[in-house]
């Protein structure tokens, strides 16, 4: 197992056809925000448990969801017909980080793996233009959303919550729909999952992920605050 010294100046990463079966790749090293893009770059992501180091990511076979193939689910359309949503980008990064820390259903204590580390290191992307939010509303309350970070022309989706249904799922269809818009290339959803199958998403092999993620890391950065190009407003 490869170890990464904290707070040391070699940021590189091992290759990452050296994970292990289930994706393990490196253990250790720090949040700093030169290490995590670093780590995006090539493929690779943080996932651990505040119990544990650092644990750093490179699954094969990786899913992804090319925007060009999203697919709305039927109920989701019918939802949103009916509901009356608002949706915005980078209105309140932190706050959609800790809502998606938890508690939710599916972690009813609160433990997940987003620490509070990880919410400091990623507010940190937030700030250098780097790591964006999506936000449901309902009037002025907040009922859903999600987060990620973009290089280039690829998005690589970190989480999302949800208090009221398909709020977070109404999140992602307007977040694909003007990553389209700008001309982006691959959404990264790391692993597959029931949920984002759903949405299109696929698994393709990791080599395939890594050249279609090196001809988008090698194209311009959208630094900064984003907005919609247009408000989406779903409503009846």
């Amino acid at each position: 197992m490869f170890v990464l010294s904290a707070r040391g100046r070699n940021l590189n990463f091992p290759p990452v056809e050296q994970a292990d079966a289930d994706g393990l790749l490196a253990v250790g090293g720090d949040l700093r925000p030169e290490r995590l893009l670093e780590a995006y770059r090539h493929g690779i992501f943080p996932w651990y448990s505040e119990d544990q180091p650092i644990l750093w990511w490179s699954p094969d076979p990786r899913a992804v969801l090319f925007p060009s193939k999203l697919h709305i689910p039927r109920s989701l359309e019918r939802t949103m017909r009916r509901g009356h949503f608002t949706v915005t980008l980078d209105r309140c990064f932190r706050e959609v980080m800790t809502r998606c820390a938890g508690p939710r259903p599916q972690y009813p204590d609160g433990g997940t793996w987003i620490t509070p580390a990880m919410i400091e290191a990623y507010g940190t992307l937030h700030e250098l233009g780097y790591a964006h939010s999506v936000e449901t509303w309902i009037g002025a309350d907040l009922v859903g959303g999600l987060y990620g970070l973009a290089l280039g022309t690829a998005f690589f989706a970190e989480s999302m919550f949800t208090q009221v249904d398909d709020a977070s799922k109404t999140a992602l269809v307007a977040l694909v729909r003007q990553l389209q818009a700008w001309e982006f290339s691959i959404i990264d959803c790391q692993q597959a999952s029931p949920h984002v199958r759903r949405f299109g998403a696929e698994e393709i092999p990791r080599r395939e992920f890594m050249a279609c993620l090196s001809e988008a890391t090698g194209r311009s950065n959208r630094y900064g605050k984003w907005t919609f190009d247009t408000v989406p407003v779903i409503r009846s």
